[in-house]
């Protein structure tokens, strides 16, 4: 199993849809992890303990090679500062 980290800000009016709580804002961090082929994409708030599933972002992974650039594309759609 791999896991990959990154911090991000989801600025107010846009934020981050999960499972558990529904939409969650501010200083975040996102974890995606790897365990044969199946892709979990994770948030929480920036120094908590609790991780929380991000809606739709969990798939199925073709080629495990590709979580790195998976993992880059989640962030780049979920990191807005500005909402």
């Amino acid at each position: 199993m791999a896991d990959l980290s990154s911090a991000f800000v989801a600025g107010p009016g846009g934020g981050v849809m999960t499972d558990e709580v529904g939409v969650v804002t501010g200083a975040l961090e996102l974890r995606t992890t790897l365990d044969n082929g199946e892709l979990r994409a994770l948030v929480r708030y920036e120094g908590a303990e609790e991780w929380y599933a991000i809606t739709g972002a969990s798939c199925h992974l073709a080629d495990e090679k590709d979580h790195e650039a998976v993992h880059a594309v989640l962030l780049g759609v979920l990191n807005r500062p500005e909402g």
